[in-house]
């Protein structure tokens, strides 16, 4: 039988999606070698010009599931292109910011615009595309995340020494622009029929936006200061209230009983959170490891750790296809595991170790994150209705950045018991070691974790 070829707007909707897909997740790490150029041009503490990484973080996370209960309500296409819109127009008006206030206030608007595109960009990608054919796009997508993830620090820190880290933001506006005049003139529309009849969740909305934001930024200075865990308390508890209200709510922002009802939905979503809060901090303890331990300079250091991000971006397409044939429960379950072995050798990984292990160590956790995280969105997607697309793809998106916040909480805690005050660089080998060691010894038992999580969902 004659394979049945891709439409013109089907192309485009991949090609959307894997724009947005990149440039999105590219501004959340593309500025972190940026951070001292900004701190220096403004003249402020380095806790103030930190808030440049973290206000475009806590927007995206608190943002994307209103967004996308409003996309699934009213209309798909119209929310990505307004997204769109906002990030180019943040993006473009960033470099002209006079002072730091400036500056927040446009990636605050940034991240409204990333949080419109995370609620949209893979739902209308995948109701573009049958049941037949969604692992292999969601595949495409998963690997634009990667490169925008992993290329963000080298990218960032290219266009930061040799054009000033203003040319960060006019590169993001720039290739955003491509995808706005995609998205706007060449999508397919996708509108609910029944939005008339239903309400928007306001209540629902406050109390989602409050306890996510309270939540991360408490793990994200627990340590730092003496409030976080109390703020994080404080977003656990709205979290709690949160699902009470929504249970008696008609059209809830979050239906509760598809978590309660449906167990491959829930144990993906948790399985996501837990795997991204293992495995994110791997290219950063790392990283001081090569330059502390091993003497290597921030570029060999790069080039080193590019290996694991690479082999993610090229498998995760056929890996996301190959779901499409076998049970993407049991893939995405066999990756959390090589994911956990990997994390198992970086935690016995002694101080003198060769290179020829370490890239291994890498490309063992690239081959397994690759055939965890598109089987494992393939699996999210396949487990709810069309009119819950954007709804899910954003509680994804969430769980990806709670479990980003908590990897780097559980770095910053350990670094704490074993070092105080003083830095993963400037640390003794022996003490650099064992910090590390602890910490991939967590991120083993998260990743153990996530193993039975998954592997509880339906074969």
């Amino acid at each position: 039988m004659e394979k049945k070829k891709n439409t013109p707007e089907q192309r485009n909707t991949v090609f959307v999606a894997v724009i947005t897909s990149f440039i999105t997740t590219f501004m959340g790490s593309a500025l972190n070698l940026a951070v001292p150029n900004i701190e220096s041009e403004f003249g402020v503490s380095a806790a103030d010009v930190g808030w440049v990484i973290t206000v475009y973080m806590l927007t995206c996370a608190a943002l994307a599931v209103p967004f996308g209960r409003l996309a699934d309500l009213f209309d798909r296409k119209k929310i990505l292109w307004m997204g769109i819109l906002i990030f180019t127009l943040a993006s473009a008006a960033s470099p002209l910011s006079s002072g730091m206030a400036m500056l927040l206030v446009f990636r605050f608007c940034q991240g409204v615009g990333a949080s419109m595109v995370f609620s949209t960009n893979i739902a209308i990608l995948v109701a573009a595309f049958d049941g037949s054919k969604r692992g292999q796009v969601v595949g495409y997508s998963t690997s634009a995340t990667y490169v925008g993830l992993s290329a963000g620090p080298v990218l960032g820190g290219i266009l930061t020494h040799n054009l000033g880290w203003k040319s960060v933001f006019l590169a993001a506006a720039a290739v955003s622009a491509v995808a706005f005049y995609s998205a706007l003139k060449k999508l397919p529309q996708q509108t609910n029929e029944k939005k008339a009849d239903i309400s928007f969740d306001y209540k629902g909305n406050v109390l989602y936006v409050s306890a996510i934001v309270a939540l991360m930024y408490g793990l994200s200075v627990i340590k730092t200061s003496r409030m976080g865990a109390f703020i994080m308390a404080a977003g656990v508890l709205l979290l709690i209230i949160f699902v009470h209200v929504e249970l008696k709510e008609e059209n809830p922002v979050i239906n509760i009983d598809m978590f309660r009802s449906n167990k491959a939905y829930s144990f993906s979503n948790i399985a996501a959170m837990l795997n991204y809060g293992a495995t994110f901090a791997i290219s950063y303890l790392i990283s001081i490891y090569l330059q502390v331990i091993m003497g290597y300079t921030s570029q060999h250091a790069g080039m080193i750790l590019i290996v694991s991000p690479v082999i993610q971006a090229v498998l995760s397409p056929p890996m996301g296809k190959l779901s499409d044939r076998y049970s993407p429960y049991a893939m995405s379950s066999a990756g959390m595991g090589l994911c956990a072995a990997a994390l198992a050798l970086f935690a016995f990984m002694p101080e003198e170790s060769s290179l020829a292990r370490i890239i291994l160590t890498l490309s063992i956790s690239g081959v397994g994150f690759a055939l965890f995280s598109s089987p494992n969105t393939n699996a999210v997607m396949a487990s709810v209705e069309k009119e819950n697309y954007s709804v899910a793809t954003s509680i994804l998106a969430t769980m990806r950045s709670i479990g980003h916040t908590t990897s780097m909480a559980i770095v910053t805690l350990v670094v704490g018991m074993y070092m105080g005050s003083l830095s993963l660089a400037e640390a003794d080998p022996q003490t650099l070691m064992t910090t590390m060691h602890t910490c991939f010894f967590v991120f083993t038992g998260l990743c153990a974790a996530g193993i039975f999580i998954a592997l509880r969902r339906k074969a």
